[in-house]
């Protein structure tokens, strides 16, 4: 197998970063990001005003994964978390340890952001990830709640009166 590089990604990267991104949706069957998404994601990664960094993973040329990454902050640590978003390699790529080794760069990310740690989901049908995460030693935090509010649903929020 020719050599894995793990490296962030840069505006040349688009159309790999986005390729995958696509695969991540086909894989979870989900909806592929729509021509305006598309152009946000490269906006928000590669703008002035980053909103996120995006980390690829390559065997020799060719892009096999992905992670997004971003800070988000513990009041309690005092700390930034360094929130892991996605993280994809390409189905038949897996089981080579390229995910582990683009995990590790996550973590390395963390510890040089000085945070106190690094959060992300996984979807409960994904047992593979799930076996992964716990053969490294993650914790899975049964006492918290994911909760979602999509963007429709705002101006509701906002115009709701406290009941």
């Amino acid at each position: 197998m020719p050599p894995i590089t793990i490296r962030k990604a840069t505006r040349k990267d688009s159309k790999p970063l986005l390729d995958l991104i696509d695969a991540l949706a086909d894989y979870e069957k989900l909806k592929r990001p729509t021509t305006s998404a598309r152009r946000r994601l490269i906006e928000d990664a590669f703008s002035r005003r980053r909103r996120y960094d995006a980390i690829l993973a390559f065997v020799g040329d060719r892009p096999v994964g992905y992670a997004i990454i971003l800070e988000i902050y513990s009041s309690f640590l005092a700390l930034p978390t360094l929130y892991l978003e996605d993280i994809f390699i390409v189905p038949e790529l897996r089981r080579r340890r390229i995910g582990f080794r683009l995990f590790q760069f996550c973590v390395n990310e963390a510890k040089k952001r000085g945070c106190g740690r690094l959060e992300w989901m996984v979807l409960d049908w994904n047992s593979p990830a799930i076996g992964f995460y716990k053969k490294i030693g993650a914790r899975h935090l049964k006492e918290w709640l994911p909760f979602r509010l999509e963007q429709a649903q705002f101006g509701s929020v906002i115009r709701a009166k406290r009941s």
